[in-house]
């Protein structure tokens, strides 16, 4: 009997490789290279008699302008802040990826959509590979009364679905998860490359066909990336992320890509005894408990998606290192390399010894902001720390900074100044370029890091 012949594949783009090596030549990562069988010539379309191009039947262009807009609209999930991030509901024959850290809620949440849509007539149905119907049943009896129009199929086998949905009528499928089933035809064990590949084609298959939408759930890498291929993310049409800490009530549902709407929308759910709620009233979670006489605290009026959000930026600047170690610098809720940049335009302009200095900063509640908007308010935060004065409590902060110390103007400020005098605050620290306020607030336009100072001046 020959020997099946084995080959390489890297978990991140799929690039094939003769013999595993330690980096992937394709996309630089590490570690990523897993060894499957090889696909058989007839498979990759190896050896075809006559490669040419022909001539077939298919289907004719039409004028994009005859197209008609009102066949495929967005069907309301029954979440309205889901609703929000989808741009009005999950369109018809869409694909819905969504990722996230074990534990955080993905599944709960998605429960939580079959049920509003089976209480509202529509027929759906739960693919489950990683649990049994009986541990699925008794998490879903945790949420509250079933309906009878929410359907499960307990199974690994992906070729299943295409029947159950057709005797079904299904409008809503969620498969859980895309790296747990496998597709019988194709080499490789479930979550492999291949595997996940060819599981993505038949459940992108099955959506435009059936004009259902089916969501899937995606496992993520100890890096917070989705795993499997890229393939994966784009193939589908819209990419959910679901984030939090398992130890915060707080989770949020951001857009990555999505194609019938705003891409970075965010959505904000509270972990309850009855699944994930709706969140009201998110300052009470993310500013109730402030203390704004400590040093090291600002707000700053983040923008996700179209609307802003005020979050608590803190820093701690603690005693000097030991020499042994070195400073140490943790960050949380922002990006680490740009806040060691901010640091060093912070140490120069000021001539604050930050150098030799444990710095410590993070975004309260386990929110994540990556928009440059932030660096002012960060450098107010290490400013407040470092010299042990707090920022006023009715302040908040936004701006880009750059390397040398000038601060530029970032997008959105009407909207953030709005929100921030809603909830009470009377001065925002802005770039100068910043020109209308609400009447109840006043601008403290700033052109350089440098002009903060006056602020603690009091």
């Amino acid at each position: 009997m020959s020997r099946v012949r084995q080959v390489f594949r890297c978990r991140g783009c799929g690039a094939p490789s003769a013999r595993w090596a330690g980096r992937c030549g394709g996309c630089g990562e590490w570690n990523t290279l897993v060894e499957e069988p090889a696909p058989s010539p007839v498979a990759t379309g190896g050896h075809h008699p006559d490669r040419r191009l022909r001539v077939v039947d298919g289907a004719a262009p039409v004028a994009l302008s005859a197209v008609d807009l009102h066949v495929a609209g967005p069907r309301a999930t029954g979440l309205p802040e889901l609703d929000r991030v989808l741009g009005g509901g999950l369109v018809p024959g869409s694909v819905t990826l969504v990722g996230g850290e074990p534990g955080v809620g993905k599944s709960t949440l998605l429960l939580q959509l079959l049920r509003a849509r089976a209480e509202a007539g529509a027929p759906v149905l739960l693919m489950c590979a990683e649990e049994s119907a009986h541990q699925v049943r008794l998490r879903a009896g945790r949420l509250g009364p079933l309906p009878d129009r929410l359907f499960l199929l307990a199974d690994t086998d992906l070729s299943c679905l295409v029947p159950a949905v057709a005797d079904i009528g299904c409008e809503l499928v969620v498969v859980d998860s895309i790296q747990a089933v496998r597709e019988p035809g194709t080499s490789g064990s479930a979550g492999s490359v291949a595997q996940v590949r060819a599981c993505a084609e038949l459940v992108v298959g099955l959506a435009k066909e059936t004009d259902v939408s089916v969501v899937v759930v995606g496992h993520v890498t100890k890096d917070g990336a989705l795993a499997g291929p890229r393939l994966l993310e784009h193939v589908v049409d819209t990419v959910l992320s679901v984030e939090g800490d398992r130890h915060h009530a707080l989770r949020i549902v951001r857009a990555v890509k999505h194609r019938f709407g705003p891409t970075g929308e965010l959505g904000l759910f509270e972990m309850g005894e009855s699944g994930l709620g709706s969140v009201a009233d998110p300052y009470r979670l993310l500013l109730g408990d402030r203390r704004p006489s400590q040093p090291g605290t600002v707000v700053l009026p983040a923008v996700e998606g179209s609307s802003p959000l005020l979050v608590e930026v803190q820093a701690l600047v603690a005693g000097t290192a030991s020499a042994a170690s070195g400073p140490r610098r943790q960050v949380q809720g922002l990006d680490g390399g740009r806040v060691a940049l901010l640091l060093a335009v912070v140490e120069r302009a000021l001539g604050l010894p930050l150098a030799q200095r444990d710095v410590f900063s993070s975004v309260v509640g386990g929110i994540r902001v990556g928009e440059p908007a932030a660096d002012l308010a960060v450098c107010l935060a290490l400013i407040s720390a470092a010299t042990g004065r707090p920022v006023p409590a009715d302040v908040v902060a936004f701006g880009e900074v750059g390397l040398g110390g000038e601060v530029r103007q970032v997008p959105h400020a009407p909207r953030r100044l709005e929100e921030a005098a809603r909830l009470g605050f009377r001065r925002a620290v802005v770039p100068d370029s910043c020109r209308k306020a609400p009447d109840s607030m006043r601008l403290v336009r700033v052109g350089d890091v440098r002009d903060v100072q006056a602020l603690f001046s009091g």
